[in-house]
């Protein structure tokens, strides 16, 4: 089975292309819907509403959702591919104290968290052309246009250790990037 995140700042397209994938692709994707997202929904909150404290046990909750998602939906889809709306690795970028801090609070390290994946697409957020809606397509964003920039410069740094990291730039138009995803990824899964 093969894991595969989508990975990028707010606005990259990353929720839109596992979807699509998923849904155009029964019989070999499985999408693994953004941990983040569901925690702060449940929670009714986002990261800039708490503090460092709060911040930690959210990412540990996130960090904990996103395996236990992996885990039994690799065991209910065996021989699909996984396509991860964001990795465990997304959660250091949000991490009060920084990466290190992260991994030594839960128990791995930066290594294995790369090593559970089979490739990463880091996606440039739109905000890169000044195309973003914020939290108006998603109530947990908090990031503005440049902010949105710099957490895709973030993710990229921290997934920047894979083996088989692709880069997918900024699109203005969705379906362009749908194709450029798609293409990379059918290179990808043939290999």
């Amino acid at each position: 089975m093969k894991r595969i995140v989508l990975t990028g700042g707010p606005g990259a397209g990353k929720t839109v292309i596992t979807s699509r994938l998923a849904l155009q692709f029964p019989g070999q994707f499985v999408r693994v819907p953004e941990a983040a997202t569901q925690t702060y929904a449940r929670l009714q909150t986002r990261w800039d509403k708490l503090d460092p404290a709060g911040r930690r046990d959210v990412q540990r909750e996130i960090y904990h959702t996103q395996v236990e998602q992996e885990s039994r939906l690799a065991v209910e889809f065996p021989g699909h591919v996984l396509l991860l709306d964001r990795g465990t690795i997304d959660g250091a970028a949000y991490w009060p104290d920084g990466a290190a801090e992260y991994w030594h609070d839960l128990g791995t390290t930066h290594e294995a968290e790369l090593a559970r994946y089979d490739a990463v697409f880091w996606l440039e957020t739109a905000a890169a052309l000044g195309i973003y809606d914020g939290e108006a397509s998603n109530a947990c964003r908090f990031e503005d246009l440049q902010g949105a920039v710099d957490s895709g410069k973030l993710l990229l740094r921290l997934w920047d250790g894979h083996a088989n990291l692709k880069h997918v730039g900024a699109f203005a138009n969705m379906e362009d990037k749908f194709s450029a995803v798609q293409e990379a990824l059918a290179a990808c899964t043939a290999a």
